[in-house]
């Protein structure tokens, strides 16, 4: 995870002097334990997590706030202010202030959509197949949330049908019993699908 850390402070400013990397995949696929660790290993680098600009009604449909209250204001080197979504009382929150860190971290379903790909410094995709994922987010949220998941699993059918992700990802992350692996991914410059080394170690685990 260090070698990843290191890579991704050594890259160019993508949104004004901001690093903007997102980690996306299927629903269930452990992006938000991902981000967290990679945060961690970018000396608590700020994570934007995407359950807090959708919501109930906008599932998907909220590029144009993401691009008013966070891309447009971090381009120009200001802090952004959004309010996140509060998913049980089924309304926004309190503003929360986000500063232009060297690297930021946007997390969630449809971080690397098209509009916001010409924002971002990297494209990180966790690589786990959409039915094991749904499998385990279900498992995580239980039977209380099975109504929500089965219409979530719509919208995210049709969302990557229109505007998927993954041909877009620098690199594919595959979680393993101890730690990552990255490969390159389809829009990497070694070709799709094979392994990348981040510094001298042998190893493309993190």
């Amino acid at each position: 995870m260090e070698q990843l850390a290191d890579h991704l402070r050594r890259l160019p400013p993508s949104c004004g002097p901001v690093r903007l990397i997102a980690v996306d995949g299927h629903a269930g696929s452990g992006k938000s334990t991902f981000a967290g660790q990679l945060a961690a290993a970018l000396d608590g680098a700020p994570v934007l997590h995407l359950d807090d600009i959708a919501s109930h009604e906008e599932l998907f449909g909220w590029t144009g706030r993401l691009l008013a209250q966070v891309i447009e204001p971090l381009s120009r080197g200001a802090s952004a202010h959004y309010s996140p979504y509060d998913w049980h009382a089924r309304r926004f929150g309190p503003a929360r202030t986000l500063p232009p860190a060297p690297v930021i971290l946007v997390e969630g379903v449809g971080a690397g959509r098209r509009v916001l790909r010409p924002h971002l410094a990297r494209l990180l995709w966790m690589e786990l197949p959409h039915e094991e994922s749904w499998r385990r987010g279900r498992s995580r949220d239980g039977e209380e949330q099975r109504e929500f998941w089965d219409g979530w699993v719509r919208a995210e059918v049709e969302h990557f049908a229109e505007d998927p992700s993954r041909p877009f990802a620098d690199l594919l992350v595959r979680q393993r019993k101890e730690g990552y692996e990255l490969l390159v991914g389809p829009a990497g410059t070694l070709g799709p699908d094979r392994k990348i080394t981040l510094g001298d170690e042998p190893s493309a685990m993190c």
